[in-house]
């Protein structure tokens, strides 16, 4: 199955405003702001939103471990997303290119959004009993 005409923008980078004053935290916030609706204005944006900084990470044999995170080093952390509808990766990373933060520290990851995941393709393609949700 081809990806969908989404791509998911994740902003890695919580620290970008550290060493910045009150004021220049408010142009760049202000300049987030713009390019998202921006985004929105054009038909483009989804949705997005930033993330909190505390939560958890699940993982082991029937999510028998839980431990705080989610991140284990703060410049991997993920501070937000935006879910972007463009039809090609190129336009996703064009827009990705104008993100206010990186000239302060901020990283785009750009992700396209599939429809299913690898392991279901291969239940599928093997014929097994498998069926979307």
């Amino acid at each position: 199955m081809p990806p969908t005409p989404e791509y998911l923008l994740l902003f890695r980078g919580t620290q970008w405003h550290k060493g910045l004053s009150p004021a220049e935290i408010q142009k760049v916030m202000s300049k987030w702001r713009k390019w998202f609706s921006d985004l929105e204005f054009q038909g483009k944006m989804k949705s997005g939103l930033p993330l909190m900084t505390e939560g958890k990470v699940v993982s082991g044999a029937n999510g028998r471990v839980v431990t705080d995170g989610p991140f284990t080093e703060s410049k991997e952390a993920i501070g937000g997303y935006f879910l972007i509808t463009v039809p090609n990766l190129e336009e996703a990373v064009a827009i990705a290119r104008q993100c206010p933060g990186l000239e302060y520290g901020a990283v785009v990851e750009i992700r396209p959004v599939a429809l299913e995941c690898g392991p279901a393709k291969i239940a599928r393609e093997a014929g097994g009993t498998y069926a979307s949700a």
